[in-house]
């Protein structure tokens, strides 16, 4: 999956001595005039805005920032030397990134009223510009009553389709616990069957790219054929969300993570090619299956024969078919013989066993 690049937005921190809160490149709080913290975590701004400064977007692409080694101060990503000492930043502790923070803020944020005072507030205010209180959630007393859930339909959905899991578990568990019974052969069957086959007009259907060039092309629909990581030509690209990701700069990226829909021509065709026009079969109940025997007429010839056994073993309460497709396993099954029969807990023959 591809990540695409929609812009730059700057990321907000908040000060850890006055609650206020500033843009992600700012070094000093707004408020108080605090450094911003060597380890602060930036988070979403209530609105995002792109950028459109150069200056700040390079800086953003420049990598996360570091740390100077000998003075801690803040220099960009692509900086050599430290701006306040001069130091080399060679061994300089970059700032954390990478991380996403949440879902792109394009819309504009409804501003807060102050449950003190109703003063509206910026949306982002950690603290009331009228009254100077804190604007946080109250916390839900801890003896607080709460109703009991009602059952939705979704949850009723993942109940039902949880009972389905324990049952099909279930179900798997019980048809692969067998338990052993002798049996014994009583009767035996055999088919043997040989199809003709003729040149003749055969439907189907399939890419355009890959029918044989001799074919009669019928009519032809855009089908989605396969969804690819990277674009390719008249592919149809597909992108998520956009989130906001940690540049370790005080900017935010914000990016899609995009696939591509590559869409072909899925066309019916008519070919000539070699199909089955009849068949000819022969049965029996002994130990001496023959293929049959036919005349073809010109233009004619025998596809591929197919054989099949049953065999029906008694047991002291119940009689199971057996069936195979060997013809050298087939003839060990002589009438009489014993075998041991593998029967599941739902009374299914699951297997035969010679005896020792």
């Amino acid at each position: 999956m591809a990540r695409k690049t929609i812009g730059y937005v700057k990321l907000a921190w908040t000060c850890p001595h006055c609650d206020g809160e500033n843009h992600g490149p700012r070094k000093f709080c707004n408020g108080c005039g605090a450094p911003q913290p060597q380890d602060v975590e930036f988070h979403q701004a209530a609105q995002e805005v792109l950028l459109t400064d150069e200056a700040e977007i390079a800086r953003a692409k420049a990598g996360p920032d570091i740390h100077c080694p000998y003075c801690r101060a803040r220099n960009p990503g692509d900086a050599s030397f430290c701006s306040a000492c001069g130091g080399s930043l060679e061994s300089g502790e970059a700032r954390p990134s990478g991380a996403v923070l949440g879902a792109y803020r394009k819309d504009k944020q409804l501003d807060i009223e102050c449950p003190s005072c109703a003063t509206l507030n910026p949306a982002n205010a950690h603290t009331c510009a009228g009254c100077g209180d804190s604007l946080a959630k109250p916390k839900p007393a801890s003896r607080e009553i709460k109703e009991p859930k009602k059952r939705t339909p979704v949850g009723i959905a993942l109940g039902i389709g949880a009972l389905c899991l324990i049952a099909g578990i279930v179900w798997i568990f019980l048809s692969q616990r067998t338990e052993e019974h002798i049996g014994t052969v009583e009767d035996v069957a055999w088919m043997r069957s040989i199809p003709i086959e003729a040149l003749v007009d055969i439907e189907d259907e399939g890419w355009m790219d890959e029918i044989h060039a001799d074919a009669e092309i019928g009519p032809c629909t855009d089908k989605h054929r396969e969804t690819v990581a990277e674009p390719v030509p008249d592919s149809v690209e597909v992108c998520g969300t956009p989130y906001t990701v940690d540049t370790g700069t005080g900017i935010g990226e914000v990016v899609q993570d995009c696939e591509y829909e590559v869409f072909s021509d899925w066309c019916t065709y008519t070919v000539i090619d070699w199909g089955i026009v009849d068949s000819v079969t022969l049965t029996g109940t002994d130990f001496n299956p023959i293929w049959p025997e036919a005349q073809l007429t010109e233009g004619q010839r025998f596809g591929d024969g197919e054989e099949r056994f049953e065999i029906t073993l008694a047991t002291d309460d119940d009689t199971y078919t057996y069936t195979i497709y060997d013809s050298v396993v087939f003839i060990q099954f002589q009438q009489g013989t014993t075998w041991i029969l593998n029967i599941n807990s739902f009374g299914q023959l699951v297997s035969v066993d010679k005896p020792e």
